[in-house]
């Protein structure tokens, strides 16, 4: 048998950013243990069909098939969430759409729109944060809806719920105080599609016509008639799309138009605000 250490030392991820996380999250995975048992005991024997279960994870993760959809989940925000290859991981550059929302509203009671929200990591991280808030996602993925389901119920946040819509075709005439949105909003043509993880995510979560923005223009188009007034509207989007969104914004009648930056300092999402005449 071969300890904890020599495994990982053995493990060899020429192609990711980060191997030894990598291969520390899948070891532990195998063992069902955390990552701090690695360091604690790295001389510990693995046992052979652990060894043989991490083995076989690292030859997946060699494929490029990312980590999260090998373990069948990710920490967003404070949660641990389940993830599948028919949702798109959720990211830290996406935290930022939470921490906006949460600064925007009071914590008295409202109802608010998460669009597209896949494993539900927006909508669950906002309804973690304000137990008076109720949250609605809605997904055209069925598999995605019964996802953010599951998400939900193992979390036991009473307050979201999640609905099988094409964006707002399902909603009838429901108004929200702030609607979320991380569409896709990549370009067909993007090379990135063929690289790294976006290889393994669904590409009717990331692509959005020639230019991007072909989502991002129905919603800014549709969402007026879904806000109540003085709703906010919070798009997430592409490093350098924040301009054309933000004249899209402007276009339909939004003030208070304005971007965010990231972490990495780029302009990652643009909001607006919809006063009804």
């Amino acid at each position: 048998m071969a300890s904890i250490e020599s495994l990982l030392s053995a493990a060899e991820l020429p192609d990711s950013p980060t191997p030894r996380l990598d291969a520390e999250l899948l070891l532990a995975h195998a063992l069902g243990k955390s990552r701090s048992y690695l360091h604690t005991w790295p001389e510990r024997e693995v046992e052979a069909a652990q060894a043989a279960r991490f083995l076989a994870d690292l030859v997946r993760r060699r494929g490029g098939e990312p980590v999260a959809y090998i373990l069948g989940q990710q920490g967003f925000w404070s949660l641990d969430l389940e993830v599948a290859p028919h949702t798109l991981i959720p990211r830290p550059d996406t935290e930022l759409l939470v921490e906006t929302a949460l600064a925007l509203l009071p914590a008295t009671p409202a109802s608010l729109l998460d669009l597209g929200t896949g494993s539900g990591a927006i909508a669950l991280a906002l309804a973690a944060e304000r137990p008076a808030w109720r949250l609605t996602g809605v997904d055209r993925v069925a598999e995605a809806v019964a996802l953010a389901e599951r998400n939900r119920a193992r979390l036991k946040l009473t307050n979201a719920e999640f609905i099988h819509s094409h964006w707002f075709a399902a909603l009838g005439a429901r108004r929200y105080a702030l609607i979320v949105s991380n569409p896709p909003y990549i370009a067909a043509d993007d090379h990135h599609l063929t690289e790294g993880d976006l290889r393994f995510e669904p590409s009717s979560a990331l692509v959005a016509g020639a230019d991007g923005l072909d989502d991002i223009r129905l919603i800014v188009a549709q969402a007026p008639e879904h806000l109540q007034a003085g709703g906010w509207l919070l798009l997430e989007h592409g490093f350098e799309q924040a301009v054309a969104v933000r004249d899209l914004l402007a276009a339909r009648g939004f003030a208070e138009v304005q971007s965010r930056r990231d972490l990495a300092d780029h302009e990652r999402i643009s909001l607006g605000r919809f006063h009804h005449e």
